[in-house]
């Protein structure tokens, strides 16, 4: 049998190609004409490769990679091997990556699993639905009465557009994927098993039972906004759930009802975000994080894994811990706590 390939090269592009796309500023002397064909760590390359340094962990790696071209800081460029042409850049990572775009475009966002070009005579559209030209819909695709879809989406196999939702141009709607009760702008993409528009969790509690509280609310995603597999998304209550441009989502996070997230946020997987939450713009959290409802997170503050958030946080200040305190502060007490612990040993007499 012999080995798939993925993600196949858009183009071969030379050195020359590498500098004018990223900016880099190359040795005097070097082979403009050579070719890129194919990206790789710097442990992995081979020759024809091209591999990047933005961590100084992976400097000594730069010494004996075999990659025809590196993309580097300054600082690094002078390590790279005499087989290596160094590129040095301000942001190794970030010119990587747009090399790598224009290389692989298909990994960047889910595509039709059937290869599908217009609609698959297997999908389910009702005949209500609106969908302009270009609208990819894969076998066993389900779209609502009066659904909207923009040119240039693809809705991938499996998934479900409900009734009255918008979806914007050049989104992507992977497979089994679940959208109702949703606006969703240009450029989204939704990867494999994402809900969005589900129920929110309200309930009036009482002492002879819980009586449901109809959630009539809906979620807003702004354009260029990438939400991970698994990942949950509540409409509102009574106001919308809504999720701001460009911000990024990982996989299996969960956002509860009315939640306001600000532009070019980052959250990370295993989050969970309780009702009535705001974050401002740029807040990052980290993995397995939990906030609870009606906290107001500050514009570019950063909260990091596995805290547990009971309170506001201010903008631009770094929270740790559970209950989640101030960075600072929270390590000021752990180092406290180690010398209580390391005085109470030395005062126990040797076993």
């Amino acid at each position: 049998m012999s080995e798939p390939v993925f993600f196949r090269r858009a183009e071969t592009p030379t050195l020359a190609d590498i500098v004018s796309w990223t900016g880099a500023a190359a040795p005097a002397g070097f082979d403009t004409n050579a070719t890129i064909t194919g990206v790789a760590s710097l442990e992995l390359a081979m020759p024809g490769d091209l591999a990047f340094l933005d961590n100084p962990k992976y400097a000594p790696a730069l010494e004996t990679t075999r990659a025809s071209a590196c993309l580097v800081s300054e600082r690094y460029a002078a390590r790279a091997p005499a087989s290596v042409i160094p590129l040095v850049v301000a942001d190794p990572y970030r010119a990587f990556a747009g090399v790598a775009s224009r290389l692989y475009p298909t990994a960047l966002k889910p595509g039709s699993v059937f290869g599908s070009a217009g609609v698959s005579p297997g999908a389910f559209v009702h005949p209500e639905a609106r969908l302009e030209a270009g609208v990819i819909v894969d076998p066993g695709a389900v779209i609502g009465p009066r659904a909207a879809i923009g040119a240039g989406t693809m809705i991938s196999s499996h998934a479900v557009i409900g009734p009255d939702v918008r979806i914007g141009r050049n989104s992507s709607i992977g497979a089994n994927a679940s959208v109702a009760n949703a606006l969703i702008g240009d450029r989204v993409i939704l990867h494999p098993g994402a809900r969005v528009g589900q129920d929110g969790f309200g309930f009036a509690m009482g002492p002879k039972g819980h009586m449901k509280v109809p959630q009539i609310g809906r979620v807003i995603i702004q354009n260029d906004v990438e939400i991970g597999a698994n990942t949950t998304i509540d409409r509102g209550a009574n106001r919308d759930t809504i999720v701001g441009e460009g911000t990024k989502i990982d996989n299996l996070v969960q956002i509860g009802h009315n939640v306001s997230i600000g532009r070019h946020c980052v959250i990370v997987s295993q989050v969970g975000i309780s009702g009535s939450t705001e974050l401002g713009d740029f807040v990052v959290i980290g993995g397995q994080a939990g906030l609870t409802g009606h906290l107001r997170v500050g514009a570019g503050a950063q909260i990091a894994a596995q805290s547990g958030v009971m309170g506001d946080v201010p903008a631009g200040e770094r929270w740790c811990g559970s209950p989640a305190i101030l960075l600072k502060d929270f390590f000021r007490r752990y180092a406290a706590l180690d010398r209580l612990i390391a005085r109470d040993a030395g005062q126990k007499p040797a076993s």
